[in-house]
């Protein structure tokens, strides 16, 4: 379809051209949430001022979305303009016709600038809408650390004055203990100890969390800190009648840790991988050495840790088990540890069932 193009047509078709970059500049000012709908009333608009727009189909890509007016015929012709932001995502905008009908003579010089000009305000509005999130989640994060600060100032005060008064309930038990023999008083001491002892270990956790622990970094081989750690949990796994297997691909590896909280690693995950798992069940714990960096994996069979909670349980206080089994501290000063240790921790799917903690430290 061809035929002769007046001056008049070029006025009518100017005056289009014009309404619709202001139509376009409106509805990105008024774009509140919904993309999709904004992007679509966009291709509305850039259809209603080609030449001729009840034949034309407009379509519009861009990393996930996809807007399409219209039908695409299997024979077709298209003018197009890419769309691009500072990341390198790309895309584009065509706008078509059934080639049965129509051919290239039938799309304009303008329109093809104007469709230049649409896809320079999409890409800004793409660009404009991606700043707008990066300040949202700089905003959070830097929410977030605020409040993280707050409640370790208030974490090491708490820990700081919790320390002397149950190091004297500690030692005044055991004194009693030790010149006491009436049974049943000693049995209600042996009580008083061991809750002073776990007390202890909470205020430890705190301490920990608010990086008030000092940190003594030395070269240290980790094989046996593994095993030293492993040792000691025996009686645990022994109980929950689960079995442990350890595996470290270099004998000798070497890496710059505090041996005291690098323990603390091992203990709050191992402790809590035995929690979660069923009897007659396997631990797995994985070590091995990349160029820059040494994997630690500890697997576990138990039901797993859904996508959704895999973040929060290394929020201070968080804890999934029942009232009074936790304290909601031993993931969140895992966390502190291996971040004080210029290093990374994930969770992800054991195969076929449980959790997988990653934990990734530099050599």
């Amino acid at each position: 379809m061809n035929k002769e193009f007046t001056l008049e047509d070029r006025l009518k078709e100017r005056v289009k051209e014009l309404t619709c970059l202001y139509s376009i500049s409106s509805a990105l000012r008024k774009h509140s949430d919904d993309i999709q709908e904004t992007l679509k009333e966009i291709c509305e608009i850039t259809k209603n001022a080609w030449r001729h727009p009840k034949d034309a189909i407009v379509q519009l890509c861009y990393t996930h979305v996809e807007i399409k007016i219209g039908n695409i015929p299997k024979n077709h012709i298209f003018q197009e303009s890419k769309l691009s932001d500072h990341q390198g995502n790309v895309g584009d905008i065509r706008v078509y016709y059934d080639a049965e009908h129509y051919d290239k003579t039938d799309f304009l010089e303008e329109e093809q600038q104007l469709l230049n000009q649409i896809a320079i305000e999409i890409s800004d509005f793409f660009e404009r809408e991606s700043i707008k999130k990066r300040e949202e989640l700089l905003r959070r994060k830097a929410e977030h650390n605020d409040r993280l600060a707050i409640l370790g100032e208030i974490t090491a005060g708490i820990a700081h004055e919790l320390n002397t008064p149950l190091g004297n309930i500690l030692g005044f038990a055991e004194l009693i203990q030790e010149n006491n023999t009436d049974e049943q008083t000693r049995n209600d001491l042996e009580k008083i100890i061991k809750a002073s002892i776990y007390s202890r270990e909470i205020v430890k956790k705190l301490m920990f969390f608010a990086c008030e622990m000092p940190h003594q970094k030395q070269p240290q081989q980790i094989k046996p800190i593994i095993e030293q750690a492993l040792s000691l949990l025996g009686p645990n796994l022994k109980k929950a009648n689960i079995t442990c297997a350890f595996t470290i691909d270099h004998n000798d590896l070497v890496i710059p840790v505090d041996i005291v909280q690098f323990t603390q690693i091992i203990f709050n995950l191992v402790i809590n991988a035995i929690y979660v798992s069923p009897p007659k069940s396997s631990i797995e714990i994985s070590v091995t050495q990349s160029k820059n960096h040494m994997l630690m994996e500890i697997k576990d069979q138990g039901p797993g840790i859904p996508k959704a909670l895999r973040k929060k349980v290394f929020h201070p206080f968080y804890s999934t088990k029942p009232l009074g089994e936790g304290s909601g501290l031993g993931l969140s000063v895992v966390h502190g540890i291996v971040k004080a240790h210029r290093g990374e921790i994930k969770i992800t799917d054991n195969t076929p069932t449980g959790s997988n903690f990653q934990i990734l430290l530099p050599l």
